[in-house]
């Protein structure tokens, strides 16, 4: 395997303060936000976008995190009976304008189970989503509000997201892994990355 890294400390902070300003300025009644953070990169991000809300906006915004495991359908039904749920949400989303944080955006499915998970939590006004990194290869059409960037990828790479909080370091890396040799006819398959939704 061999990687590349594409952003690194500084590029992530001055992504995350621009996504922050235009957060605020879509948002006219910024009181009314709460961010929510997906497991497990998500949940880091929405921190550092609230603190970022905080310093820009002078507004102290509320910051959950949500586990989508129950929602997803790539489990077995089995695997779904036995999970003890993580979220946390210090606060009603009934009537707010709720911003879903993640790191990577990939075919769409774990968003499609996040507002699922939201909406059983209640009705909120809006269902806004940020993502770090938009990678492409959409299943569902699920677009994002904000973007910190976009990065064309192929199938069979993988975006890495790494951040303090989770892996002691702050940079984005693309993953691209060797590709198969396979002697016979006929193309040789790959894996499934289902690991970014």
């Amino acid at each position: 395997m061999s990687e590349k890294v594409i952003l690194v400390r500084d590029d992530i902070r001055r992504t995350l303060a621009r996504i922050a300003h235009e957060i605020i300025e879509r948002n006219r009644s910024i009181e009314n936000l709460v961010l929510v953070g997906m497991y497990t990169r998500g949940v880091p991000l929405a921190h550092r976008l609230a603190d970022n809300i905080e310093t820009f906006g002078g507004t102290k915004t509320p910051v959950g995190a949500l586990d989508i495991r129950p929602y997803r359908d790539d489990l077995p039904a089995e695997m779904l009976k036995n999970i003890v749920p993580r979220t946390e949400i210090p606060v009603s989303v009934v009537g707010k304008s709720v911003v879903l944080v993640d790191d990577v955006l990939y075919t769409g499915r774990s968003i499609r189970a996040a507002m699922d998970a939201i909406i059983d939590l209640g009705r909120p006004q809006s269902i806004q989503l940020v993502v770090f990194i938009d990678r492409g290869h959409r299943e569902l059409p699920i677009r994002a509000d904000y973007v910190g960037k976009s990065v064309p990828s192929a199938r069979d790479e993988e975006i890495a997201v790494r951040l303090k909080e989770t892996d002691g370091v702050d940079e984005v890396a693309i993953i691209s892994k060797p590709k198969v040799k396979v002697s016979g006819i006929g193309p040789s398959k790959g894996g499934k990355d289902d690991a970014q939704g």
